[in-house]
């Protein structure tokens, strides 16, 4: 699910769960975006206000193919982790 160039995807674990509540959103980026961009880009999509753009580079990371001895080595990727105003949320998990 690619939301545009420069946000790929929200992630959704339970630590990004938690962490919205506080009012914190977690996207995989594109590795060229910046900070400012990706303020931009939150605002455009879903109408808020970022507060606070927190990024960090994810090394990639060994993996084993199955039956053989061979592994490869996975993609490094951008993650940025959005604070937004008080008082404004982001609608991505579903409400139970």
């Amino acid at each position: 699910m690619k939301i545009s160039s420069i946000i790929l995807k929200p992630i959704i674990t339970e630590k990004s769960f938690d962490l919205s509540s506080r009012g914190v959103y977690s996207f995989k980026v594109n590795m060229k975006a910046t900070k400012y961009s990706i303020a931009k880009e939150v605002k455009r999509i879903y109408g808020v206000d970022a507060v606070a753009v927190n990024t960090t580079v994810t090394p990639g990371k060994k993996r084993r193919i199955i039956g053989t001895r061979m592994t490869v080595k996975t993609p490094r990727w951008k993650k940025a982790a959005v604070k937004v105003k008080e008082g404004q949320k982001i609608e991505l998990f579903p409400k139970e």
